[in-house]
């Protein structure tokens, strides 16, 4: 944790939202710490972008309660979010770094340092002058995980950031967060790419139907699997929730 400012521990504790009839969670209990990445997984609308959501501040529970470093002003101290298709601003890419500089109330003497050296984290330096509508989708979100990463979160959620990329520019991103979590940054990622999270996690989170049905450090969630649903999963059945 860094200080007063920490959004960490991140705290679900008893949460549930519904709209209308329609139960998205229910009775989640979840700690997120700093260390390895965090990777929330599960079938086609389980709740995992609800949950990030949740835990961005995005959206308020509707039974329980989220905590971040304690706190209940879900203002973000230090996190940021990434969503599967990010919106590119109007401006060059560099242009985009600058203003998520700015807006992350970084000195103007600054600002031109740090666009060099998340440019070249993000492996776009040759294209800081081109516009970023102009560019591919794996290149718009590196571009994406740059402006969050200008925010210097220490907490840094991701809602499927390679879900519509080929493998070439899902490596690419993959190797970025790689990155962000070695210097410090907790990351927590839904992902519905076995692979990856194989590759990224150091602990992972099943969801059903909105329901929290396993949680495990990574190697165990994929060789001793406990819940009947998450068996199912990892052999490509179709999960059951009774």
């Amino acid at each position: 944790m860094r200080g007063i400012m920490s959004d960490l521990p991140l705290r679900l504790e008893n949460v549930g939202l519904a709209i209308g009839a329609t139960t998205l969670l229910r009775d989640i209990d979840l700690t997120i710490l700093p260390g390895a990445p965090t990777l929330i997984v599960g079938p086609n609308g389980a709740g995992k972008s609800t949950l990030l959501r949740l835990a961005m501040g995005l959206l308020a529970p509707g039974t329980g309660r989220v905590t971040w470093g304690g706190r209940t002003d879900p203002a973000p101290r230090r996190r940021a979010m990434l969503f599967q298709r990010p919106v590119m601003l109007r401006r060059s890419v560099a242009g985009n770094i600058a203003y998520a500089l700015k807006q992350a109330g970084v000195p103007r003497a600054r600002r031109v340092a740090r666009i060099e050296a998340l440019l070249e984290q993000a492996g776009l330096t040759a294209l800081a002058a081109r516009p970023a509508r102009r560019l591919s989708g794996g290149e718009q979100q590196r571009l994406a995980l740059a402006r969050a990463l200008a925010r210097d979160p220490e907490l840094l959620l991701l809602d499927e950031p390679t879900a519509n990329l080929d493998p070439a520019a899902t490596r690419a991103v993959e190797e970025i967060i790689a990155a962000a979590a070695s210097g410090g940054i907790k990351i927590l990622m839904a992902s519905h790419d076995l692979g990856q999270v194989r590759r990224l996690a150091g602990d992972v989170h099943f969801l059903v139907a909105g329901t929290l049905r396993e949680s495990a450090p990574v190697g165990e969630f994929f060789d001793r699997p406990s819940s009947p649903q998450a068996q199912a999963f990892l052999r490509g059945d179709i999960v059951n929730d009774p």
